[in-house]
């Protein structure tokens, strides 16, 4: 069913109202968000496991909902502006199982807190523009997802669900990143995934149930295994724990254990079987190295002759993860130029060369280091690395469909941090 049937599927009534109310709820898109949670975790505790309550505690998911509500409302006659947001939550969907009959929970406990938020204004009226608005948005999801499942499961080595792999390698690759080089325990293959995406770690927790934890694949497929190149996450402020299940693998998996996987998913990816035709420019900050690196490896095997330029930040070599991969990359057919640069370097660490450039990624940078006009950039890190990117694109004039990110976390947008 292509986007316009989809839209005549409304009625021209539900169209107008969901135009006319979508200021309202978009001033209290928020609360709106935050109620819902409130409400479906009360009232339907079993898809709590569905969602990090780390990223409830912080407010990411209620905002990041609370934006994908405004986008659906504004777009409300015209779906196909919305194709790569469905993308990403059809993805994310499918990499922790949610399956059909979650969305009614989810459209009950929405209108609820709509009536909660809105009081009287949310008319019988109303209401029924939503659920209708709403049915049709979880029907185009379910027909997105059924595919991605399908084809999950139909490739060879493929599944859905959960899967148990084997710990067969253990590297610390920094004072706070450690790779996990992870095989299938039950000897079977593994499935291709595109350069990008991310796997979903299973975690049964000691002494605290929690939520499944997406990871960037760190390398390259056609290997013989699955990396995850982890960061140790600390508390964000004071009173806050430390990242519950960053921290249990640092500490607790160890070679030889299993570890429960879903398969891979996301929409950040490059595809080595289409490569592009024009210079590629990744800007990776901190642990966003990890899917770029993925993407570098896998275009770098391919002997691609267009050139790639690939810029590290990090704060110095002490945290500085992956970094003789990186600077690996130009040692084959393909043209590579690798730069690292540090923002609080150690003593020693430019001299000796562990860094080209001590500083930021900022627009003088990147207009020196690399080809503005005609590149394709892709850049994944810390949100306030990210919006420093984005801006400095902007302002150098890169034509937003050449600019390419992936949020770690509920997606919001870059201008809100």
């Amino acid at each position: 069913m292509t986007d316009r049937q989809r839209v005549t599927m409304l009625s021209e009534q539900t169209i107008q109202i969901i135009k006319q109310i979508t200021p309202a709820v978009a001033a209290n898109a928020e609360t709106i968000t935050c109620k819902f949670y409130q409400r479906m975790f009360s009232g339907n505790p079993e898809v709590k496991a569905y969602f990090n309550q780390a990223h409830q505690q912080s407010g990411q998911q209620p905002a990041a909902l609370a934006g994908a509500v405004c986008a659906y409302f504004s777009n409300i006659d015209n779906l196909s502006a919305l194709g790569s947001e469905v993308e990403l939550i059809a993805q994310k969907h499918c990499s922790l199982g949610v399956k059909p009959e979650h969305y009614p929970i989810v459209g009950k406990h929405l209108l609820d807190a709509i009536k909660d938020v809105m009081g009287d204004a949310a008319t019988e009226e109303i209401l029924t523009a939503v659920s209708e608005a709403y049915g049709v948005l979880a029907d185009v999801c379910i027909g997105r997802e059924r595919e991605i499942y399908e084809h999950l499961e139909s490739q060879t080595g493929g599944w859905n669900g959960r899967r148990d792999f084997v710990v067969d390698r253990k590297v610390v690759e920094s004072e706070i990143v450690t790779s996990f080089y992870l095989k299938p325990d039950d000897g079977g293959e593994l499935p291709a995934f595109l350069p990008g995406q991310y796997i979903t770690v299973h975690i049964d927790h000691p002494t605290t149930p929690t939520s499944p934890r997406n990871y960037s694949l760190s390398d390259r497929p056609g290997m013989n295994h699955f990396r995850l190149s982890i960061k140790r996450e600390t508390a964000p402020a004071a009173g806050t724990p430390d990242g519950l299940i960053s921290n249990h693998l640092h500490d607790d998996v160890n070679v030889g254990d299993v570890v429960a996987l879903g398969p891979p998913c996301g929409e950040f990816v490059i595809d080595p079987a289409s490569p592009p035709q024009r210079p590629v420019v990744f800007l990776a900050g901190g642990i966003g190295v990890t899917p770029l690196l993925s993407m570098a490896k896998s275009l770098v095997a391919t002997n691609l002759t267009t050139p790639l330029f690939f810029l590290q930040a990090a704060r110095n070599s002490s945290v500085h993860a992956l970094k003789d991969e990186v600077r690996g990359l130009a040692e084959g057919k393909t043209p590579v130029v690798t730069r690292v640069i540090y923002d609080t370097p150690l003593a020693g660490d430019l001299t000796s060369g562990k860094c080209e450039d001590v500083g930021l990624i900022n627009r003088d940078y990147l207009a020196k280091h690399t080809p503005i006009a005609d590149a394709e950039y892709y850049f994944c890190g810390p949100k306030p690395f990210m919006l420093a990117i984005e801006t400095a694109l902007n302002e150098l004039g890169v034509d937003v469909a050449r600019q390419h990110c992936e949020f770690f976390g509920p997606k919001q947008p870059l201008v809100a941090v």
